[in-house]
């Protein structure tokens, strides 16, 4: 009995559905309570994408750094908190790599056992040249008189 109960929270802790599925069970009911209504908290079901290649996984990793500043809550990347971008511009300001986020190895793969074959250089340029993309369809942009002080220093490192 012990050890099928076991098998089996062993399996939910591998299964997205299952995560997403409990995550998302006390959020809508407290929201639902919240506003008085009923019905999914999110509409659609979330979505899992396969990153295939490194452009691919590159294009999201700014999607996702660039979201707070997009979203109006944070004026530049390095002041946007709960961001690797931040961690990556703080480390590279002491000319170090964030010991909790893979690293970015450069575009040479000579003798190197894992990274982002991208310079770190190279992504917060991607990054900035980015933010600063002014479109209808979002709410906010890196202002382009901004300097970035901490990202061009950073990205000299």
């Amino acid at each position: 009995m012990v050890e099928e109960t076991a098998l089996i929270y062993n399996q939910r802790l591998i299964d997205i559905s299952w995560f997403m599925r409990a995550l998302n069970e006390p959020i809508a009911r407290q929201a639902n309570k919240e506003d008085k209504c009923s019905g999914h908290f999110w509409e659609g079901r979330f979505k899992s994408q396969a990153l295939l290649d490194e452009g691919t996984l590159l294009s999201y990793m700014a999607y996702v750094d660039l979201n707070p500043v997009r979203a109006g809550i944070a004026p530049t990347p390095e002041q946007s908190s709960y961001t690797s971008i931040q961690l990556r511009i703080k480390a590279a300001i002491k000319v170090e790599q964030p010991t909790a986020l893979l690293v970015f190895t450069g575009n040479g793969h000579e003798n190197k056992i894992s990274g982002i074959s991208f310079s770190l250089k190279d992504y917060l340029t991607l990054v900035g040249e980015a933010g600063r993309l002014i479109r209808e369809d979002n709410r906010g942009a890196i202002n382009a008189k901004s300097e970035q002080k901490n990202t061009v220093k950073a990205s000299e490192q």
